[in-house]
C-alpha cells in the first residue's frame, strides 16, 4: 500500500445517511419483523438524519426501490439541512429532462441536492427499463449524457452530435442554485468507469473493500483522473453495526442474517451472477466464502453480501473499533462516509451518538448544540407537583 500514489490523508470527514426506500426491517431476506415503505416512516429516518446532523442521505435506484425523485421532494419541506444524494441515469432518462428535474429540485431545497450518476449493472433490469445496451456502450452513454447534462446545467446552449445522444440548441431557462452545478458523486471499478469519472464527476466513490484493495481503486481513479488533469475527493460507501460492546456488535451482525437460509443465498448468487457491473463482481466475492468467512478485514464483515446487492460490507464493533476503521479510510483520501444499518432509524441514532464523537468530522456534519441534557426520572413529577393555577398566581 505504501508505494502507491494516494490522495493526502483527509482530516475530516462528512457522513451521509440511507432511506430505505426498497424496505427496511430488522433481519435480512424475511418478513419478519419488515417495515413498511411509508411516507411518515422514511420522513422519521429524514428528520432523524436533519437534527442528528448527517451531511445528507442517499436514495437509492432501481425497480425495486420507490422513485427518489419523488421521495427527496417529499422530504426536502421536512428537513432543514440535510442534502439528498439522487440518481441521474444515464439511458433511461434524457439529459435535458434530467438536467430540469436537478435544477428544479435543487432550487426547492435551496442547494441540497447532490447527484449520484448511476449507469447500472444489471443488464436484465436495463431490459426491463428498456435499455438494450453493453456494458462498454452504457458508459458511452454515460460519457455522452454528462457532456450534455453538464453543460445546460452550466447555463450553455447546447448543440451536441455524439454516437448514442443529440441535442440541438439546448437550454436550461431556470438554473440551479449550487454553482456551477450540484455535486456530481459516480461510482465506477472498470476502466470504463474510471474514464467516464475522470471526465466528469466530482466525487468517486467505492463500496467497502478492505483498506488495501480500497487503496488500490483509489490509486487507479486518481491516476486516470491526473491523465485529464483533474482531481477527485473520495467517499466509500458501508453498512454499520456499532453497539457498546464488540460482543453485543457481533451478535447483532449474527442476528441481522438470522433468517438468511441457504435457498435465499443460492437465489442472489444465481441474480449477482447476471450483473456485468465489475464493483458488484467484487463484492459477491467478499461473501463467496460463506458464513464461516465473513469477517474480510478487521471488523469489515461481508455478511450483508449474502443476499443484498450493491453495498454488501459493514463496519461491526464497537465505537472505539468502528471508528478506527474509518480513520483507515480517511488516511487513504476518504473524506465522506455514506453509511446505513438496520432497522435504519434505531442505527441513525446509534452511529450518531456512539461514533461521532469519536471522528473528525466536518463542520457540515454533527450539531454544535453541545451534549443533549437529561436531568432524570422526576422532571414530570416536580412540574406537576404544584397545581397550574398556583403556578400562575405566583408568576403574578
Amino acid at each position: 500500500m505504501s508505494n502507491l500514489d494516494l490522495p493526502a490523508p483527509a482530516e475530516a470527514a462528512d457522513v451521509l445517511w440511507f432511506l430505505p426506500t426498497h424496505g427496511d426491517g430488522r433481519y435480512l431476506a424475511s418478513e419478519t419483523g419488515a417495515r413498511h415503505v411509508s411516507l411518515n416512516y422514511l420522513g422519521q429516518i429524514a428528520r432523524a438524519a436533519d437534527d442528528l446532523g448527517y451531511f445528507g442521505v442517499l436514495l437509492p435506484t432501481g425497480r425495486s426501490c420507490e422513485d427518489s425523485w419523488v421521495i427527496a421532494s417529499a422530504m426536502v419541506p421536512l428537513t432543514k439541512r440535510l442534502r439528498f444524494l439522487v440518481a441521474v441515469r444515464p439511458g433511461l432518462q434524457e439529459p435535458a429532462v434530467a438536467a430540469r428535474m436537478t435544477a428544479t429540485l435543487d432550487r426547492i431545497s435551496e442547494g441540497r441536492l447532490l447527484v449520484n450518476v448511476v449507469t447500472g449493472g444489471d443488464p436484465q433490469e436495463a431490459k426491463g427499463d428498456g435499455i438494450f445496451m453493453d456494458h462498454g456502450a452504457r458508459y458511452a452513454v454515460t460519457d455522452e449524457f454528462l457532456e450534455i447534462y453538464r453543460r445546460l446545467l452550466q447555463g450553455e446552449e447546447t448543440t451536441f452530435n455524439g454516437e448514442h445522444l443529440r441535442i440541438e440548441k439546448g437550454h436550461l431557462l431556470y438554473p440551479p442554485v449550487q454553482a456551477p452545478y450540484p455535486p456530481l458523486y459516480f461510482g465506477g471499478s472498470s476502466e470504463a468507469g474510471m474514464q467516464v469519472a475522470a471526465k466528469h464527476v466530482d466525487t468517486y466513490l467505492t463500496w467497502g473493500e478492505p483498506p488495501a484493495d480500497v487503496a488500490a481503486k483509489i490509486a487507479a481513479a486518481k491516476a486516470v483522473a491526473a491523465e485529464r488533469g483533474r482531481s477527485f475527493s473520495y467517499g466509500i460507501r458501508l453498512h454499520v453495526i456499532v453497539r457498546e460492546t464488540s460482543k453485543k456488535a457481533w451478535a447483532a451482525a449474527d442476528d441481522l442474517i438470522r433468517h438468511v437460509d441457504d435457498e435465499a443465498i443460492a437465489t442472489a448468487r444465481k441474480t449477482f451472477a447476471r450483473y456485468d457491473s465489475v464493483g458488484q463482481q467484487r463484492m459477491a466475492q467478499l461473501s463467496a466464502g460463506g458464513r464461516g468467512n465473513l469477517e474480510v478485514s478487521p471488523n469489515l464483515w461481508a455478511g450483508v453480501g449474502l443476499v443484498r446487492g450493491g453495498a454488501g460490507t459493514a463496519l461491526v464493533g464497537n465505537p472505539d473499533e468502528v471508528a478506527a476503521r474509518m480513520k483507515e479510510y480517511m488516511a487513504l483520501g476518504i473524506d465522506r462516509f455514506i453509511l446505513s444499518g438496520y432497522p435504519h432509524l434505531e442505527e441513525c441514532y446509534r452511529f450518531a451518538e456512539l461514533v461521532f464523537p469519536k471522528l473528525p468530522l466536518k463542520s457540515t456534519t454533527g450539531t454544535d448544540r453541545g451534549p443533549a441534557k437529561n436531568a432524570g426520572p422526576f422532571g414530570e413529577i416536580i412540574a406537576n407537583a404544584v397545581p397550574a393555577n398556583q403556578r400562575m398566581a405566583a408568576a403574578g
